[in-house]
């Protein structure tokens, strides 16, 4: 399903450039050269605001801060490129993260209850700052029936982050879900072990415990979300239309609620692109600058993404390297002894 969709969504993006006409893309894309590169140093701004974010809420688990906060920017460097470049359907980032937090010392469940109330004040946010652009675009344009699909899709699907605030904070849904697996494969095996239900249902009411924790990190992650939409504004003034910063971030708000929408679509691919030139011709913006748009952060979205991705992968096999050589030293050793003796 994620690859069917993956490709029609790219068949569709395609299609969007070629209508647009890919020569004028391109030519926005020329006239504004080297200096779009600047975005690559510009995206450590949010992203460090949402490694804030998340060290507030580990902060509990790890007092020796042996999780420091480069160390947390380099694992959310990497799922955020896990979600955004590969058919994980937007979860295999969070799983990659929880692996690289216990690499420091931290317990599987105190890493996963950060990563998934972090994941829930994301959703909080993605509503809060789509209803903030909605709210942008309607008094830039005076007209609220054009987003009247995104509206109501919105409103359809806010039960959803209701339902799992309330589920996750009254009940014991990791543990039935260890329980389930126990039924289905016989008993305890090395998946029920990798869950500890009990232990993570435990670690997630200590998340909610602490609800001053949970604003102050919260607050962090919507200015993350205002903040990164001054790529947009950059972008576009680079590539030769500069709109105003509230047209900047409604454009962001909106085409991230398409993709929230939409998320079985990897990368968003198609989605993000249409809703740029949807949302942009609302506020005056040519197609070919959002399609254009929609390119500058794709290549950014891989300049950022893909050293993370290699970084992760060296990381991994150092440590696969480091455990066999270890391995093999230890069943060496005792013959090494004998033969000393």
């Amino acid at each position: 399903m994620t690859y069917l969709a993956g490709f029609l969504g790219l068949a569709g993006a395609i299609a969007l450039i070629v209508h647009q006409g890919w020569g004028e893309v391109v030519a926005a894309i020329d006239r504004a050269g080297w200096p779009l590169l600047w975005l690559l140093p510009f995206h450590i701004v949010p992203l460090t605001l949402d490694v804030i974010a998340w060290r507030i809420l580990l902060a509990p688990r790890d007092q020796h801060k042996r999780a420091t906060l480069p160390f947390l920017f380099w694992v959310a460097s990497i799922r955020e490129a896990s979600n955004r470049l590969l058919p994980v359907a937007n979860i295999g980032g969070e799983i990659i993260g929880i692996r690289l937090v216990k690499w420091r010392g931290i317990g599987g469940a105190a890493a996963a209850a950060s990563i998934i109330m972090e994941v829930l004040l994301t959703l909080v946010n993605q509503y809060l700052f789509t209803a903030l652009g909605i709210i942008l675009l309607v008094e830039l344009t005076r007209n609220i029936s054009a987003f009247s699909t995104v509206i109501s899709a919105l409103a359809a699907s806010l039960p959803l982050p209701i339902f799992l605030i309330i589920v996750l904070r009254h009940g014991k849904v990791f543990s039935r879900l260890e329980g389930f697996a126990e039924k289905m494969l016989g008993g305890r095996t090395k998946l029920t072990e990798l869950i500890d239900g009990a232990g993570l249902d435990l670690e997630i009411r200590s998340q909610y415990s602490r609800p001053l924790r949970l604003v102050v990190a919260c607050f962090w992650q919507f200015m993350g979300y205002v903040v990164g939409s001054f790529e947009t504004w950059l972008a576009l003034r680079l590539l030769g239309y500069p709109i105003s910063v509230w047209d900047a971030i409604a454009i962001e708000a909106v085409t991230q609620a398409l993709r929230h929408i939409i998320f079985v679509v990897p990368a968003g691919l198609g989605v993000q692109e249409g809703g740029l030139v949807l949302f942009g011709d609302i506020i005056g913006l040519p197609p070919e600058a959002s399609v254009a748009l929609s390119l500058v952060k794709r290549m950014r979205e891989i300049g950022f993404g893909v050293p993370a991705l290699i970084s992760w992968q060296w990381a991994e096999a150092r440590r696969m390297y480091a455990g066999a050589s270890t391995k093999e030293t230890s069943v060496n050793r005792p013959s090494d002894e004998n033969a000393s003796s």
